[in-house]
C-alpha cells in the first residue's frame, strides 16, 4: 500500500477556458481578502485580543501570509497546476499528505464561506435595525434553542445567491466581481477619510492591554496575529485558477503578491482609524465599521458603509466559493472524491456538481454555526496545511534545485519555509481547546474518508 505515490500535475488536460489576466486575479484577491475580516474580525481583534496593538498583529499575519505567498508563488510558477497546495504537495510529497491538505482546504474554505456570509447577516441586521426592521428570532441567529435561534436566515439566503452566481462562466463571475470589489474600497475609502477628523489620541494611550503573549494564550498581541490571520485568507485562492489563467508561471505570482501589498495597507489604515476613533474596549461588535462612524455621529457614512458591506462582503463568498469548486473539481477528477464532481457544464465550462455540493454545505455552516467558532477552525486548518506546503517547497527544491529562467524562486530556502513553519506552529498554540477538538475531529473524518474511499479510487495504481 504506497500512500505516498505521486502525480504531475502538469499532466493532466483541463476542458476549462482560460481567459483570465493578472488584473483579473488581483481583484480575486481583493475580493477575496478584503471582507469580514476588515469589517468585522477588526474590531473583536481589537476588543478581545490586542487593543490598539493589534496594528502589530496584522503586520505579524502579514508576515508570516506573505512568507507563504511567497511558496505559492514559486509553486504556480514551477509547477502549474490547478487545485493549488493540493497538487504542489500531490506532486513533491505524495497522494496522502496531498489529500489531508486538500482536506483541510475543504474544511478552511467551507469555514470561511460561511464565516463571511454571518458578516454579512450581522450588517444587514444592524442596517435594517436601524430602520425598526428585526426579523423573528428563531430565524436570527445561528442554532442555540436557549435564546430562541434556530436559524440565521440572512446569511442562508445569501449563500444561495452566491452559489447560483459562481455556476456561471469565469470571466462573467470576476467581471461581477471586480466591480464589487471597487465599491467596497469607497466604503474603506470614506471611512478612513472621515474617521481621521474624529480621531482621539487617548484612545491609543493603553495601546497593548494585553501584552505580547499570555502565558495560557487567548489575549496579546500574539493571539491577535492568530485572529487576524483570518483576514488575509483567500490570497490562496488565486493559485486554484491556473486552469483558467493566461501564462499562470508569470500571472499567478504577480497576482498574488501584488493583492497582499494592497490588503495588508488596507488593514493597518482601518485599524488604525478604527481604534482612534472609538476606545478598544467598545468595539467588540459584528459591524465594527458602521459602528464606530455611528458612535461618532455619522449615522450617514455608516449607513453607506453598512450597504456597501451587504453588498462587497458577497465578493468573499464569491472568490472562496469559486476557488473551493475549483479545488473540489481537482480533488474528484484525481479521484480522490466521487467522480461526478468533475463533471464539467458544457454551457459555461465550469465544474456544476462540485460548485453545487460546495454550495449545500456552505448553506448549512452558514445557518447553524456562530461566526466566533468558524474564525479559529478556518484558521487552524490553514496554519496546517501552510507547514504542510513549507516542507514540500524545501523537498522541491531538494528534488529540483534548478529552475526555468522565467519561472518565480522564493530566496532564503530552507531558512524561510522553516521560519514559516515555527511562525505557523506559534500562532497554533495561540488557539482554544474546544478549537483544537473541532481540528482533530476533522483531521480524523479527512483520513477515514481516504482509507476507506480515496485510496482505492484513486486514478493513479500502485505498481
Amino acid at each position: 500500500m504506497n500512500i505516498f505515490r505521486k502525480k504531475d500535475p502538469r499532466q493532466t488536460k483541463t476542458e476549462m477556458v482560460r481567459n483570465l489576466r493578472t488584473i483579473d486575479l488581483v481583484f480575486l484577491g481583493l475580493g477575496s481578502m478584503v471582507g469580514t475580516g476588515i469589517f468585522t474580525i477588526t474590531g473583536i481583534g481589537a476588543a478581545e485580543y490586542a487593543g490598539p496593538s493589534l496594528m502589530i498583529s496584522i503586520i505579524l499575519a502579514a508576515i508570516a501570509v506573505g512568507i507563504s505567498a511567497l511558496f505559492y508563488a514559486e509553486f504556480a510558477s514551477r509547477l502549474p497546476a490547478n487545485g493549488g497546495a493540493y497538487s504542489y504537495v500531490y506532486a513533491t510529497l505524495g497522494e496522502f499528505p496531498a489529500w489531508l491538505v486538500g482536506w483541510m482546504i475543504i474544511m478552511e474554505f467551507l469555514t470561511a464561506i460561511s464565516s463571511v456570509a454571518s458578516g454579512w447577516g450581522s450588517y444587514l441586521k444592524g442596517l435594517l435595525a436601524s430602520f425598526g426592521i428585526t426579523l423573528p428570532k428563531a430565524l436570527s441567529g445561528t442554532f442555540d434553542p436557549n435564546q430562541g435561534h434556530y436559524i440565521d436566515l440572512l446569511p442562508v439566503l445569501v449563500m444561495v445567491a452566491v452559489t447560483a452566481l459562481v455556476l456561471l462562466n469565469s470571466k462573467s463571475i470576476l467581471r461581477f466581481n471586480s466591480f464589487l470589489v471597487i465599491l467596497k474600497f469607497s466604503a474603506l475609502a470614506l471611512f478612513i477619510i472621515a474617521g481621521i477628523f474624529f480621531i482621539n489620541t487617548d484612545n491609543w494611550t493603553n495601546f497593548a492591554p494585553f501584552g505580547f503573549i499570555q502565558p495560557h494564550g487567548g489575549k496579546g498581541i500574539l493571539a491577535g496575529a492568530s485572529i487576524m490571520f483570518f483576514a488575509f485568507l483567500g490570497f490562496e485562492s488565486l493559485s486554484m485558477t491556473v486552469d483558467e489563467v493566461k501564462e499562470p508561471q508569470k500571472t499567478v505570482p504577480r497576482g498574488i503578491i501584488l493583492s497582499l501589498i494592497v490588503v495588508t495597507i488596507l488593514y493597518i489604515l482601518v485599524t488604525l482609524v478604527l481604534t482612534g476613533m472609538v476606545h478598544y474596549t467598545k468595539l467588540g461588535v459584528d459591524d465594527a465599521v458602521a459602528f464606530a462612524l455611528r458612535h461618532v455621529g455619522l449615522a450617514w457614512a455608516a449607513n453607506y458603509v453598512s450597504t456597501v458591506a451587504i453588498l462587497t462582503l458577497i465578493t468573499v463568498c464569491i472568490s472562496m466559493t469559486f476557488a473551493l469548486s475549483r479545488t473540489v473539481y481537482s480533488i474528484s477528477r484525481d479521484g480522490l472524491l466521487p467522480k461526478e464532481l468533475s463533471a464539467i457544464s458544457e454551457k459555461t465550462k465550469t465544474p456544476n456538481s462540485a460548485t453545487f455540493l460546495v454550495g449545500i454545505f456552505a448553506i448549512v455552516f452558514t445557518g447553524i454555526i456562530p461566526l466566533a467558532s468558524l474564525a479559529e477552525f478556518v484558521n487552524i486548518c490553514t496554519l496546517a496545511y501552510l507547514i504542510v506546503l513549507a516542507i514540500a517547497l524545501i523537498k522541491l527544491r531538494k528534488d529540483k534545485a534548478s529552475s526555468e529562467e522565467d519561472q518565480f524562486k522564493t530566496p532564503l530556502v530552507p531558512i524561510l519555509p522553516i521560519i514559516s513553519i515555527i511562525i505557523s506552529l506559534f500562532l497554533m498554540s495561540q488557539f482554544k481547546m474546544i478549537t483544537w477538538i473541532a481540528f482533530g475531529i476533522a483531521l480524523l473524518l479527512g483520513i477515514l474518508i481516504y482509507y476507506l474511499y480515496g485510496y482505492k479510487n484513486s486514478i493513479i495504481k500502485d505498481n
